[in-house]
């Protein structure tokens, strides 16, 4: 573990920048960037035009280590390059941003309230892959979208399973078992969640350490105490569905959980804005996104 990047992860202000769209959200994304799906043929092409996209948005000058602390990405854009570099080694050696990478699979239907997290088959390998890329920590998803207690200690079972493996490998695991904005019992489904998490931050072994991207809580400030647990290298939040501005001003009620948006730091992009034009979005997007973060 790169204990220089670890320090950055630990105290330095800023978010983190997820660029992770796979395959099954990718052409939404770029939808909403100008592309539509004729404009391309095979899955090839489409991870072509996404490279170019997370390219525009990497080289930015406003995407910088200034208030950007890491990206997450997936693992077509991990071995990817940008300007002769591997895109992780890009982020860190000229940006000063940390990269993480996104490890599942995609979801399971739903069954108990939740949706869990495909088997992650190819783990050790991808790990293995990933320590080749100077790749800092990984991120995995899962869903829940009912307040039901069974189905929400299976997601945070699982995920702390995964986690003690890829914690095991070297590399700081971020969690992120989403609650569903959306869902009428909201409130009572984040309680139920913050008491699985806790419960298993006590069982973990001294030295370990994860990382949490959660759904901007309906009470504020919910999280505290579990940011101040030792484990716990830091508290991300994820926009959700929330507008941009939406996402900024529910985060800013949460002293101490900063960013980790992607369709809400994307928003407003588009393939066919000039230079300047691009480049003035981007930074008002994420000046924006910085501010709500430092709270």
């Amino acid at each position: 573990m790169n204990q220089k990047q670890l320090e950055q992860m630990k105290s330095k202000k800023g978010f983190i920048a997820a660029l992770d769209q796979s395959g099954g959200s990718s052409p939404k994304a770029l939808k909403a960037y100008g592309i539509d799906q004729d404009q391309y043929n095979n899955d090839e092409e489409m991870f072509d035009l996404m490279h170019q996209m997370r390219t525009r948005m990497i080289k930015s000058p406003s995407f910088s280590g200034d208030e950007i602390l890491g990206a997450i990405l997936f693992q077509n854009t991990m071995d990817r390059k940008i300007d002769g570099k591997y895109t992780p080694d890009f982020l860190w050696e000229e940006k000063g941003i940390i990269p993480f990478l996104k490890v599942d699979k995609g979801l399971e239907p739903e069954k108990e309230g939740v949706q869990l997290m495909k088997p992650i088959t190819d783990l050790t390998q991808t790990l293995e892959q990933a320590q080749k890329r100077n790749i800092f920590g990984t991120k995995m998803r899962s869903v829940i979208h009912a307040a039901n207690p069974e189905g929400i200690k299976k997601i945070v079972d699982q995920q702390f399973e995964y986690g003690r493996q890829i914690a095991d490998a070297g590399f700081v695991p971020i969690l992120e078992p989403e609650v569903d904005i959306t869902i009428p019992d909201k409130k009572e489904a984040e309680a139920i969640l913050k008491d699985e998490i806790e419960k298993h931050l006590k069982d973990l072994p001294e030295n370990e350490l994860i990382m949490l991207k959660l759904s901007i809580p309906t009470v504020p400030g919910l999280y505290s105490e579990i940011m101040k647990d030792p484990h716990v290298v830091r508290v991300v939040a994820l926009s959700g569905g929330y507008t941009r501005e939406e996402a900024n001003k529910k985060l800013a009620e949460n002293p101490g959980l900063i960013a980790s948006f992607s369709r809400a730091l994307a928003e407003g992009l588009n393939a066919n804005q000039t230079e300047e034009e691009f480049n003035k979005t981007m930074k008002h997007s994420v000046d924006a996104i910085f501010e709500a973060s430092i709270k």
